[in-house]
């Protein structure tokens, strides 16, 4: 059914009459589709199930493209990052066409499908603003950092569950909310990912985050476990490369406090509080477990 959904996706972008769009998006690498195979899972294959995964799919490339050119990304999923290779004026505005085309594809749908997904747009739109606002200095307050990420990472997940669910005539609310926890979950397991994976791995230099000024879940963690010295030495290293040594020594303290289980172990609760919200339903569950699973 992912087949399908690549096709309407490429046809989409062809629809746009523009050749150099339809090059410019060939290079991009597809990822995991998940929130494609969410909508899918949840409303069956159908033209209109199809069309609005590749709808969703299509933002979600947007937003990608856009985050890049803001972190000044130069890999995306092991890849050039298309605002390395073309240049940073190109990828926005290859953002603007992907994000203008799904919008226009939206509408055909159902008044509350599509308002589920312009609002997720919106939100993700806000956190993205918010973590750049949040890289500005050192940030210790796991809450802050939660809110950040259910609007940047986690909303959009939530609403192409929410909206599956809406188009299936199924419970648009539990669905979400297994969306939601999905969403943080998976993006808590990539922050760990960042720290304790190679950079073969992860397609980008590891702890790229801190470096980046991102203090995600585990560097908070740190932070509240570190003595006063300590504290300082890790506000230190914030925003900056890392020698060796710093690498090192965040990772010992990290172990030594246990940061990263209980990073793992919020992400867990998180996905059991997704399963039991669509319980009986195994193919989602499975999804949650996989990404738990994740070189971790």
């Amino acid at each position: 059914m992912i087949e399908q959904v690549e096709s309407d996706i490429k046809d989409l972008v062809n629809q746009v009459g523009y050749s150099e769009i339809t090059r410019l998006f060939d290079s991009l690498s597809g990822g995991k589709r998940l929130r494609a195979k969410l909508v899918l899972k949840i409303a069956a294959s159908s033209k209109e199930s199809i069309r609005l995964a590749a709808i969703i799919e299509l933002i979600h490339a947007a937003s990608l493209l856009h985050d890049d050119v803001i972190d000044e990304a130069s890999l995306r999923r092991g890849v050039p990052s298309v605002n390395a290779t073309e240049g940073s004026k190109t990828a926005v505005m290859l953002g603007d066409v992907l994000y203008s085309k799904a919008f226009s594809e939206l509408v055909h749908f159902n008044r509350d499908i599509a308002s589920c997904i312009a609002r997720s747009v919106t939100a993700l739109s806000v956190g993205e603003m918010m973590d750049v606002n949040m890289a500005q200095q050192f940030n210790s307050d796991a809450d802050a950092y939660m809110n950040m990420l259910y609007l940047k990472t986690a909303t959009l997940i939530e609403a192409s569950t929410a909206a599956a669910a809406l188009l299936a005539q199924k419970d648009a609310t539990a669905y979400g909310i297994y969306g939601k926890n999905l969403g943080l979950s998976f993006q808590i397991i990539d922050d760990i990912l960042d720290i304790v994976s190679d950079e073969a791995t992860l397609g980008k230099p590891a702890m790229n985050d801190f470096v980046e000024g991102k203090c995600t879940l585990p560097y908070i963690y740190l932070y509240e476990a570190l003595d006063s010295s300590g504290k300082v030495r890790l506000q230190s290293c914030h925003a900056r490369e890392l020698s060796c040594e710093e690498s090192t020594w965040i990772r010992s303290k990290m172990e030594e406090h246990r940061c990263i289980e209980k990073a793992y172990a919020l992400a867990r609760q998180l996905s059991d509080a997704a399963i039991q919200s669509v319980a009986g339903d195994t193919e989602l569950v499975a999804i949650i477990e996989t990404m738990m699973k994740r070189s971790y």
